[in-house]
């Protein structure tokens, strides 16, 4: 009976956890803990505090708080692992705050959560000899053995090499995971919380993304093979972005040579400078494109309620401050015997636009391969990048389409269908319908130029930087482990700027750990089509807007 009435709660955690998760009634009066398949919790207790318990256990596995290499370090020390889940609970719960139901947020002390980054800072956190109050009941236990026994039944022997020692890995593997390391420190809390980095996205993918096997073949950009191998986080290291700015875009344009931009180098650990050319080329015009006018997806509701500006109004019913002259006004009819006008407050209203937006769509050789549902997958991205195009401009945003593909680091292409002052007209449509799949893509060039034609001509306080691609970073000299870093550095450096980043893979069927090495924490979605975009768009947008504000304020 108790299993029954727990099962539904099931739902819950596993949209709080990414992952399929169950609740199952532990035993009467033992606090709750989870083995990473299933949480249990005390059957006697309030449903309330179930939800509590359940809710803790869930966001400390999405937030990666019972990695194998923490959890190892916490077995047979049952006072080391209070400490640390009196620290990491409170981490894995804010990282998830605005996923949570205003009921549960009250669990969270932030003073307690800001004490750590990543889990490996609540590690140390927990090492060392600070005062840390007892973690509250409903946190529930972390049970170490069962939880690395299931780990090992899931994974068998791949978990075993897995977790080997990183001098025992690939060495290559071994630099990229550092790499992962230096990204998650840089990473705001509130990274990703619906795209493939945060507890809903990672939910979404299980439940509208095609897992992909790549097994070689296909057209160029598709055909190299990809390391599957989970590598998890060991040890911090002090982010190093690129600070270089490539030259201005009118001066390398009047040049006729170009853009440069740096690169990442994932195995030698330092940027390779002005090591990649990107060229504007004027994409080729299709005759008879109608223009597309309907919402055919249903993409303006969701994105009407985003990028509106502030301004200070006067004379409102309420608001947060007096408007001292209609106060005045309101004084002087009071005493002259006439009904006084009780709007004398100034509120901050959200009326105008303000945000940019620019979208990057992959049209390399890759995109040309057969879609998960109906078309290949440059129809799909092609269709979303159109209705998205559409939608934002109707709305009242600055939005840019730009395509990419590539040939070599000296001839990174970006074709502009449509720049920031362009009208949205058939010749724009015919632009987008005359894009060929060709070439390959060296994703981090792209996404630099992107970046910069955003923030040199977006003229908005908010930015946006929307790539449409199917994941594969390859190109001569960029294979795909050495792609993923430089790609995933790139949204880094954007999103260090201030300029939100959202990584979109619609139709293709690249396994979702590809997904996580190229996007890393910019949010990001894998759909089977553009018909599911309606459903993501608006918290994927609002999860990216939300960590650009934050990292501008900061």
């Amino acid at each position: 009976m108790d299993s029954e009435r727990l099962a539904p709660l099931g739902l819950l955690a596993s949209a709080i956890s990414g992952r399929a998760l169950q609740v199952a009634p532990g035993e009467p009066g033992e606090p709750a803990w989870t083995d990473g398949r299933a949480i249990f919790v005390d059957p006697d207790i309030s449903a309330h505090h179930q939800v509590e318990a359940l809710a803790v256990q869930a966001s400390l596995l999405a937030a990666g708080s019972l990695h194998p290499d923490v959890v190892r370090q916490l077995t047979w020390r049952a006072a080391l692992a209070r400490r640390y889940l009196a620290v990491e609970g409170h981490r894995a719960l804010a990282a998830i705050e605005n996923l949570l139901p205003r009921s549960l947020r009250t669990l969270i002390d932030f003073d307690v959560a800001a004490r750590a980054d990543s889990p490996a800072a609540s590690l140390a956190s927990a090492l060392s000899r600070e005062a840390i109050a007892d973690p509250p009941e409903c946190f529930g236990a972390i049970r170490t053995r069962p939880l690395l026994a299931s780990i090992q039944r899931a994974h068998g022997s791949a978990a075993t090499r897995e977790h080997a020692p990183l001098e025992r890995r690939n060495p290559v593997l071994a630099e990229l995971a550092r790499d992962e390391d230096e990204d998650r420190a840089a990473a705001d809390l509130v990274s990703s919380p619906v795209g493939g980095g945060g507890a809903v996205g990672r939910w979404l993918r299980q439940l509208l993304t095609a897992v992909r096997r790549l097994e070689g073949g296909g057209s160029p950009g598709a055909d190299a093979p990809t390391h599957r191998a989970r590598i998890g986080a060991r040890g911090s290291a002090n982010p190093k972005f690129s600070t270089a700015k490539a030259e201005t875009l009118e001066a390398a344009t009047r040049e006729g040579g170009g853009t440069k931009y740096p690169e990442w180098d994932v195995h030698r650990r330092r940027y390779r400078r002005d090591w990649c050319s990107v060229q504007e080329i004027e994409p080729r015009l299709k005759d008879s494109t109608p223009f597309l006018v309907s919402d055919r997806y249903g993409l303006r509701r969701p994105l009407t309620r985003l990028g509106m500006g502030l301004d200070r109004h006067r004379r409102q019913a309420q608001g947060d401050d007096i408007d001292i002259d209609a106060a005045i006004e309101a004084r002087v009819e009071l005493m002259a015997g006439s009904a006084p006008d009780e709007a004398f407050y100034v509120d901050s209203l959200r009326r105008r636009r303000d945000l940019s937006v620019l979208i990057l769509l992959d049209v390399s050789g890759s995109a040309a391969e057969p879609g998960s549902s109906a078309g290949t997958v440059h129809e799909q991205q092609r269709a979303a990048a159109a209705a998205l195009t559409v939608a934002l401009h109707e709305i009242g945003d600055r939005v840019a389409l730009y395509a990419y593909q590539s040939r070599g680091r000296s001839a990174v292409h970006l074709l502009p269908v449509k720049r920031f002052d362009d009208a949205l007209d058939s010749v724009v449509m015919g632009r987008l319908h005359g894009l060929v799949p060709s070439a390959y893509s060296r994703l981090g060039a792209a996404i630099r130029h992107g970046a910069a034609v955003l923030e040199e001509r977006g003229g908005t306080p908010r930015r946006l930087l929307v790539v449409l691609s199917d994941g594969l970073a390859y190109d001569h000299g960029y294979e795909p482990v050495y792609g993923a870093a430089d790609a995933r550095r790139a949204l880094a450096e954007a999103r260090r700027r201030g300029t939100g980043c959202l990584c979109l893979s619609i139709g293709a069927s690249t396994d979702a750990e590809t997904l996580r090495r190229v996007f890393g924490n910019a949010a990001h979605a894998a759909l089977p089509g553009a018909e599911q975009l309606s459903r993501v768009i608006g918290p994927l947008f609002r999860s990216a807007l939300r960590s650009a504000e934050l990292r501008r304020r900061a």
